[in-house]
């Protein structure tokens, strides 16, 4: 039994693997090359100054020892850290459409991951709930980043509930160099909503003071708007209270998406104060789209 399990496992990491590479070589590798800068210029060689060069790279002690002029010669310290932040807690299991948001978190961490070690950066995991419920430091490699996709997909874990917090201090503890960091969750905060936020806002500005944070909220449909289909039983994934909701009255469909919809806007508005960037992303959707909007918009705003 355990066998099989095993082989279910390394069947589905290796069908995960095969459409990440696919997307990551044919749409996104470019993209994530250009956005993400490496942390400075590394020296290197010292050749003759030519016309056009520029006087503020002359190498005034070679030139100096041999009577001709030369300039220092660099290249872009490519190499990143990435580290991949993936929510685990119950309400991910959640999914209307062919997939839970647990599981386009954990393709979206995938692609990232294979488009990091693609540029040969590497690559660490937090998973995590109201607690971290795991870790693994970053390295490169492909071996590497499939362990992380097997993690992923099927990590079990203990908490329900989601500390978004306690995650934020995890990775600001343990992370001393300067990452790309990036929060993938669908950001449902526990208790009260607003206090949550206020908790929240100031952690996201003082993670992307240290780091660059990037916030990927995934979102079901039907969290947003109810379908008319009479009486019916919500449950939170993660508090596990239930409530009985009359769909079929137009006044409650229309309750329901107003809160929704100003729940949506007030966390959008309090991560983007925080300077952090934001992707949104639907079960109901491809990915591939909006992330490759988000990788033109970066680059456009590196460039000016």
């Amino acid at each position: 039994m355990e066998e099989q399990i095993t082989k279910e496992i390394l069947k589905k990491v290796r069908q995960v693997e095969v459409r990440t590479s696919r997307l990551v070589n044919d749409t996104l590798a470019g993209s994530y090359q250009s956005v993400f800068k490496g942390r400075g210029m590394n020296f290197d060689e010292v050749r003759e100054y030519v016309p056009g060069d520029e006087i503020r790279t002359i190498d005034w002690n070679v030139t100096a020892r041999t009577g001709v002029p030369h300039v220092k010669k660099f290249s872009e310290e490519r190499e990143l850290t990435i580290m991949l932040m993936i929510d685990v807690s119950g309400s991910g299991d959640f999914g209307s459409s062919t997939s839970s948001k647990r599981e386009v978190m954990a393709e979206i961490g995938s692609v990232l991951a294979f488009s990091a070690v693609r540029n040969n950066d590497k690559v660490g995991l937090v998973l995590f709930s109201d607690f971290v419920e795991l870790y693994i430091p970053p390295k490169k490699g492909r071996s590497h980043i499939l362990r992380l996709i097997r993690e992923i997909l099927f990590f079990q874990p203990k908490g329900r509930k989601t500390d978004l917090v306690a995650a934020l201090d995890f990775v600001n503890r343990v992370t001393k160099r300067k990452c790309v960091a990036f929060l993938i969750s669908d950001f449902c905060l526990p208790g009260d909503f607003e206090h949550g936020l206020s908790l929240l806002q100031p952690k996201l500005q003082v993670t992307n003071r240290r780091h660059d944070l990037i916030s990927m909220i995934i979102s079901d449909p039907r969290e947003f708007e109810l379908p008319d289909v009479g009486w019916l039983t919500l449950e939170d994934a993660e508090s596990g209270v239930q409530v009985e909701l009359d769909t079929s009255d137009p006044a409650v469909r229309r309750g329901y998406k107003e809160v929704a919809a100003a729940r949506a806007k007030s966390l959008h508005r309090a991560i983007r104060s925080a300077g952090v960037d934001l992707l949104d992303l639907s079960t109901e959707t491809s990915y591939i789209p909006p992330l490759m909007n988000f990788f033109g918009k970066r680059q456009r705003r590196i460039r000016r």
